[in-house]
C-alpha cells in the first residue's frame, strides 16, 4: 500500500505562514514518507467505503486539534464565514483564540482511495491520498463537523465526496461540536 499527501491537504496541514495548529516539526515530505514507512497503530473504517482512517502514535509536537467548550473556555471562542478552497462557498465556522492545548497523543491521517479522489478530479499515482489528518489524545476519530457532512452531500462540484447525508450521525456530530471547537 502506498500513500500520498494531496494538494489539497499539503496546504491544510503544512501552510506556509507556520500556524501553530498545523503538523509541527515535520515537512510534508517527512510526513508522507512516515505514513509510508511505519505501520499504524490501528486502522479505523471511515465514514464511507472509499475512506479509511490510519491511527499513529504522535511523532511531533502538535498540539489537539479541539478544545472543550466550557466555563472557561467560552470567552475564547470566535466566529467568521470561512472557505477552505477559492473555489468553494464560505461556511459559518468557531474556534478558540489565546488557548493551548495539550501536544496531541496520535496523529489520524485520513486517507480516500485513488478511485474516490479521481472523482472528485484529484489523480494519484499511490493507492491512498491523505486528505486531512485529526491530532487526538486518544486513537479515536473526531466526527467530522455538520458542515462537512452537508458539504460532502452536496456532492463534487462544492467540495463535497458525494455522500448522502447520513441523518443519525449528523446528529452525533452536531452533539460533539456542541461540546467542542478547534483552536487557532
Amino acid at each position: 500500500m502506498t500513500i500520498v499527501l494531496t494538494e489539497f491537504a499539503r496546504v491544510r496541514l503544512f501552510p506556509r505562514d507556520g500556524r501553530r495548529t498545523a503538523i509541527q516539526d515535520c515537512s510534508a515530505q517527512a510526513f508522507e514518507q512516515h505514513l509510508n514507512e511505519h505501520a499504524p497503530h490501528c486502522v479505523l473504517p471511515g465514514y464511507a467505503p472509499f475512506c479509511e482512517l490510519h491511527v499513529h502514535r504522535n511523532w511531533t509536537s502538535t498540539r489537539c486539534s479541539v478544545v472543550p467548550v466550557d466555563d472557561s473556555t467560552r470567552a475564547h471562542l470566535r466566529s467568521a464565514y470561512e472557505a477552505r478552497s477559492k473555489e468553494e462557498l464560505p461556511v459559518l465556522v468557531r474556534w478558540f483564540e489565546g488557548i493551548e492545548p495539550p501536544v496531541a497523543n496520535y496523529l489520524i491521517a485520513i486517507l480516500y482511495n485513488r478511485e474516490q479522489l479521481a472523482r472528485e478530479g484529484t489523480a494519484i499515482s499511490a493507492d491512498w491520498g491523505v486528505v486531512g489528518c485529526l491530532y487526538t489524545m486518544k486513537p479515536e476519530a473526531i466526527p467530522m463537523t455538520p458542515i462537512t457532512m452537508m458539504r460532502n452531500a452536496l456532492g463534487v462540484e462544492e467540495g463535497g465526496s458525494g455522500v448522502a447525508l447520513d441523518r443519525s450521525a449528523y446528529r452525533q456530530s452536531v452533539a460533539f461540536w456542541e461540546q467542542w471547537a478547534n483552536w487557532r
